[in-house]
């Protein structure tokens, strides 16, 4: 996995932007110039792991008739270089992409798009959309939604006999009836699911990170037991563990391994290519009847700079990039790699997502996609809730004792934000 893959995917993860911090080093530039006339802006991208994707920005930003537009593009530690240049007093970059946190909103390091996104608002998948919104104000114009699903293989299905789970004991009752020999049910990463199996494990029960009311969402006796049940799957002898490629990569799937993984949409053409239709996907299952299925999604958004010289120019571009160019935000999601396009009616015509796998995970999307990323989850609060669901899946510890733990520094971090 290269660089843009990592950044691009963690995106997805409970730690959200704060885990792509450290992960690697080192950073360039490349220039797209248009011969537009007016002020010139300064663009910034993290390094896309997919060919071509790095020419076709500079492309956009070229036929940008009313200003000059310069592309950076930032292999290695993007987060950490965006969060020291919009600290600076140069008001550099004018627009960058990034996740929309609550901090930079509180800090006014970027300010409200709604007049940008106004036209096209309702178009919008309304959960991507909330992960940019703070106070009902818009902060991030979504560019490409990614999001993770369970891969099932149809043929180990129908050999044991296994039909899809639709309810977490389900699954479980699948992964141990999988496992034969070399073949083990699941896959959800080396960490037993940690990483990206806690959000819906509390969406299974009802429960969130954080309420529509800024408080804890998962302060609940239900979180325990939903943790709990990964747990079981941890301990069942079902779970594959020590896998040479993490849950971001097929492989494990693809070479026969096992019988389920989580993972992303990105993989369905490499899986496709190894299994040919042997595979369906599935969203995470409901516990009970107040949870309900869900898959996890995130998308970067497009950003204004509140220190820029240019505020009123950067919009502008904003606009006609990610709002009026639906030429162009076809050709970002689907010409480069396989993500879906955060507006309902590019979704809808695009051909690569009107059947198959690809058609249930639009599907999957537009009714159970749960935010792997709300704006008022801090990356404090979030270390806090995967420090507990590891000490309780990996090391068996007590799920209700962990998780009011991690539920009153959540509780904390949020009486902070809000008062």
């Amino acid at each position: 996995m290269n660089s843009g893959d990592i950044s691009r995917r963690t995106v997805l993860s409970a730690t959200g932007a704060a885990a792509l911090a450290g992960l690697l080093g080192a950073c360039g530039s490349n220039t797209g110039r248009g011969g537009g006339s007016g002020q010139a802006l300064k663009q910034w991208y993290h390094a896309y792991g997919e060919p071509g994707v790095q020419q076709a920005v500079e492309r956009y930003a070229g036929s940008y008739d009313k200003a000059t537009v310069s592309v950076q593009w930032n292999p290695g530690d993007y987060d950490s270089k965006l969060a020291a240049a919009l600290l600076a007093a140069g008001g550099e970059p004018d627009v960058f992409e990034s996740v929309t946190q609550i901090s930079a909103v509180r800090s006014g390091q970027i300010v409200p798009l709604d007049d940008v996104i106004a036209s096209a608002k309702d178009d919008f998948t309304k959960t991507i959309l909330a992960g940019h919104t703070v106070d009902g104000q818009v902060y991030g114009v979504p560019q490409a939604v990614d999001m993770q699903m369970l891969f099932y293989r149809k043929s180990m299905f129908d050999a044991a006999g296994v039909k899809p789970p639709s309810t977490v004991d389900e699954l479980v009752d699948a992964a141990r009836r999988l496992t034969k020999g070399d073949v083990k049910g699941i896959f959800a990463g080396n960490d037993g699911g940690v990483a990206v199996l806690g959000g819906p494990a509390l969406w299974s029960v009802g429960l969130d990170y954080v309420t529509a009311g800024h408080d804890v969402g998962f302060d609940e006796p239900s979180a325990a037991v939903a943790i709990g049940k990964l747990r079981e799957l941890y301990a069942s002898g079902a779970m594959l563990q020590g896998a040479v490629k993490d849950w971001a990569e097929p492989d494990a799937f693809t070479q026969g391994l096992v019988a389920m993984q989580w993972t992303g949409l990105w993989t369905v053409p490499a899986v496709q290519k190894a299994l040919g239709d042997d595979f369906g996907v599935l969203p995470w299952p409901k516990l009970d009847d107040n949870g309900r299925a869900s898959v996890p999604v995130g998308a970067y958004g497009a950003m204004v700079n509140a220190k820029s010289k240019h505020v009123d120019e950067a919009k502008a571009f904003i606009k006609w990039l990610w709002v009026d160019r639906t030429d162009y935000q076809e050709d970002f999601n689907l010409s480069y790699g396989f993500h879906i396009p955060p507006r309902e009616s590019l979704a809808a015509k695009a051909g690569k997502l009107t059947t198959g796998v690809a058609a249930d995970a639009v599907r999957f999307v537009r009714d159970n996609a749960k935010s792997s990323n709300p704006p008022d989850w801090a990356p404090s609060m979030s270390s806090a809730l995967d420090d507990a669901v590891s000490r309780v899946v990996r090391e068996g510890a007590d799920a209700d004792t962990e998780l009011r733990a991690a539920a009153q520094k959540a509780r904390d971090e949020l009486k902070r934000l809000y008062g």
